[in-house]
């Protein structure tokens, strides 16, 4: 028999259940609200929201989660060419909002809509306002064509969203970031659920159970 979803009502506690407890497919609690102490103690248990604009707020804990270690990035010789061949240039939280509404409205295969709804790019301008929330640009011949967000926590960088608009533009982002988080001794990547893109970089899967004391461990540092 599955558990009944725990239920908070928006301005409720501060509080989450367990991550521990959720299944498999991570799916912890329903309700609540985007403010940014919810959001920054969410993350700071491995805890992030995710729904559309048909639900109410969804917060998740999958098992098992993707991650990526700055140490572990692969970045293959096709890759390497083709970056090496793109005059990229790249900036650190230029354009926020830019990039977050980039992320929203850039159609991806498979997917109908977008999650990033307006309740959330709110949110996570605000955290951007806060200090908390970054991106990363990517420029091609005075352009924006790609960029990423995510959030900021100790030696953790939980990854978001990233959108393209030129070829290869996600990817030399990601490099970018990386190599950036190094230099900042961040020690792990959030992807959340695995993707062909973030494998093919070096990201891998682990159980739930290591990530949360991971995250807990890094987080307070």
């Amino acid at each position: 028999m599955s558990r009944p979803l725990a239920w908070m009502p928006r301005g409720g506690p501060l509080v989450f259940p367990k991550p521990e407890d959720a299944p498999a497919d991570g799916l912890l609690m329903a309700g609540g609200d985007l403010t940014p102490a919810r959001l920054m103690l969410g993350y700071s248990r491995g805890i992030f929201p995710w729904y559309d604009e048909d639900s109410p707020i969804l917060w998740w804990s999958p098992d098992p989660r993707c991650v990526l270690f700055p140490g572990k990035l692969h970045v293959n010789p096709r890759l390497r060419r083709a970056l090496q061949a793109r005059d990229f240039a790249f900036s650190v939280d230029s354009c926020f909002e830019r990039v977050i509404r980039h992320c929203s409205e850039v159609p991806r295969p498979g997917q109908d809509g977008t999650w990033i709804v307006p309740a959330m790019l709110e949110a996570y301008v605000g955290l951007h306002e806060l200090g908390h929330a970054h991106s990363v640009e990517v420029w091609e011949n005075g352009e924006l064509a790609g960029g990423l967000y995510g959030v900021k926590l100790g030696r953790v960088f939980f990854g978001e969203s990233m959108f393209h608009f030129r070829p290869y533009a996600s990817k030399a982002a990601v490099v970018f970031l990386v190599e950036q988080l190094r230099a900042q001794g961040v020690e792990l990547i959030d992807c959340q659920q695995a993707t062909p893109h973030m494998l093919r970089l070096g990201a891998e899967e682990m159980p739930r159970k290591d990530f949360l004391s991971l995250v807990r461990r890094l987080c307070a540092e």
